[in-house]
């Protein structure tokens, strides 16, 4: 017996359920991040385990298909948003996931309106979209140190050149 190809997790959430599922959880500490994630790896893993020690419930906003093709280009996503979303659901750090198809996602951390807003070390702290928001309603904005040498890019090239993976 065989697996429908349509993946769905309880926690994949479009923007308005998960907006009115944050109102019912009251006084929780709400962490939000959010990216492509094309190619889950161990790095985006402990991003994100981290990222969910800073409060109670880790919200994950990750870009659409069409989103990401406009920042990455045409080549990208090499996943599509549906399984994309879906691995993010699965991992225990993370309560809830939801899609944007916009190129940044300060209309939905405006709405999410997180006590934490979370994004790699590659991303200075004065250069995250939705600062500006999330601390003026005094909310804390963390740049997490990222893992050296693990990256979807770095993947992608590796894959590319067809070379045996580091030892």
């Amino acid at each position: 017996m065989s697996a429908k190809n349509t993946l769905t997790h309880p926690n994949i959430l479009a923007k308005e359920e998960l907006l009115a599922r944050l109102k019912d959880l009251g006084g929780k500490k709400i962490v939000f991040t959010n990216g492509c994630f094309d190619i889950l790896h161990a790095g985006h893993a402990d991003l994100l385990e981290r990222a969910g020690s800073l409060g109670d419930v880790l919200v994950v906003g990750v870009n659409s298909d069409a989103s990401v093709r406009r920042i990455k280009g045409p080549s990208r996503p090499l996943t599509p948003e549906a399984q994309r979303a879906y691995l993010l659901a699965s991992l225990t750090c993370v309560d809830f996931v939801t899609l944007f198809g916009e190129d940044t996602p300060i209309e939905l951390i405006r709405a999410v309106s997180p006590d934490v807003l979370v994004k790699g070390g590659d991303w200075p702290k004065d250069k995250i979209v939705g600062r500006d928001s999330v601390e003026a309603k005094g909310g804390q904005v963390v740049s997490l140190p990222l893992l050296e040498g693990i990256s979807t890019t770095s993947l992608v090239e590796r894959i590319i050149k067809n070379r045996t993976p580091p030892q």
